[in-house]
């Protein structure tokens, strides 16, 4: 009986020994850390942002008061400046950015693609600009997109398009409700916000470092599924390829906007501004844990397989045309960033333990 009681507990402390060792270490400071985030990548993007939408809003006036060729120009190009900043913004869909009501996060808001331009001649049409229902994709900076740039790249065709009143009210509208919701945002960054998010440094769901981290991923998977694996024709129910439904489809901006996308997610990974200063990351937080250091060198290792791929896609034809040409390189990338989500992913989850608390709908 004591011989059986001992080999009991010894097998308890094992396990409990066991369990100990591979859990997260508190020992490393999330505080720093979010700290990190807010201060370096957060609040700075979100500020970029507000700037360029402001410059949006001014060419945007320009060109419907006077609607010439060299203020439409002036209007792509601040398009293009807004939209990079988005960017480097777009995974931080919580707290201010994230839903709030019947409102969606910031990046469903102003974010969607491939637009209903359907939707959008209707409203304008019927000179109906609600952005506060479910239509979602006759809003944002696709929406902008669509009216602004013409697929062959006939600037005549636009302005023709816009001796339309009801056009430019439109386009004048949706500009300014992209403004607003991004005021928003960076207002609640600027105030009260900051400090709670620095504060809220558990790993529970609903903690910063669960919102940071959960954001992070979903925004690294929209790349996968969206950006490359929707037009591939990747996504569950899809039969074939689909190249118009890449993201800026009009512009043929894609794959800068997807470059962009990935910097983002990278300077995340190393809690690295824009400008290339190194801070607090999710790197350093797994170096805090049993069997990160490994973790680390197996991500960083796809992660160069993923940037080398990318640099490898021919800058011409655009990328819609290129799925229908030549989708090989395209595809590849898709490849390596599906191999690249486990570790992102299930493995980082793992050994953090923060839960994933939403579903990319593809099975990983």
């Amino acid at each position: 009986m004591k011989k059986s009681l001992c080999i009991a507990l010894l097998a308890t402390l094992a396990f409990a020994c066991k369990k100990k060792n591979s859990e997260p270490s508190d020992r490393f400071d999330r505080a720093k850390m979010l700290e990190n985030f807010a201060q370096n990548l957060i609040k700075p993007a979100f500020q970029e942002l507000q700037n360029q939408v402001n410059t949006l809003k001014t060419a945007t006036d320009n060109f419907v008061q006077n609607t010439t060729l060299q203020n439409l120009q002036n209007l792509q190009v601040a398009w293009e400046n807004a939209y990079t900043a988005w960017q480097y913004a777009n995974a931080y869909n919580f707290g201010p950015a994230g839903e709030q009501g019947l409102r969606k996060g910031l990046i469903e808001e102003i974010g969607t693609f491939p637009v209903s331009t359907s939707k959008i001649e209707s409203f304008i049409s019927n000179n109906n600009a609600n952005f506060n229902d479910f239509n979602r994709d006759a809003r944002g900076f696709l929406a902008v997109e669509y009216l602004i740039f013409d697929l062959n790249g006939n600037n005549t065709n636009i302005l023709s398009n816009f001796s339309s009143a009801n056009r430019k009210n439109f386009l004048a509208d949706v500009v300014n409700n992209i403004k607003m919701r991004v005021d928003e945002v960076v207002s609640a960054w600027n105030g009260s916000y900051y400090n709670e998010f620095i504060s809220n440094a558990g790993t529970d769901v609903g903690s910063s470092t669960s919102q940071l981290y959960n954001e992070f991923i979903k925004s690294f998977e929209s790349i996968k599924n969206y950006k490359v694996g929707l037009p591939l024709g990747k996504r569950p129910g899809q039969t074939q390829a689909e190249p118009t439904r890449v993201e800026a489809y009009y512009s043929g901006k894609t794959l800068k906007v997807i470059g962009e996308h990935l910097k983002a997610i990278e300077n995340i990974w190393y809690g690295k501004d824009k400008n290339g200063n190194d801070g607090i990351g999710f790197k350093e937080y797994l170096e805090s844990v049993e069997g990160g250091t490994t973790l680390i060198t197996s991500t960083e290792t796809q992660w160069a397989i993923v940037m080398d791929t990318y640099k490898n896609i021919p800058q011409n034809p655009r990328i819609s045309e290129q799925i229908t040409s030549n989708p090989t390189p395209f595809d590849k990338l898709h490849t390596e960033l599906q191999k690249h989500t486990r570790f992102f992913k299930s493995d980082m989850s793992s050994l953090l333990g923060i839960a994933i608390t939403y579903s990319s709908g593809d099975g990983d």
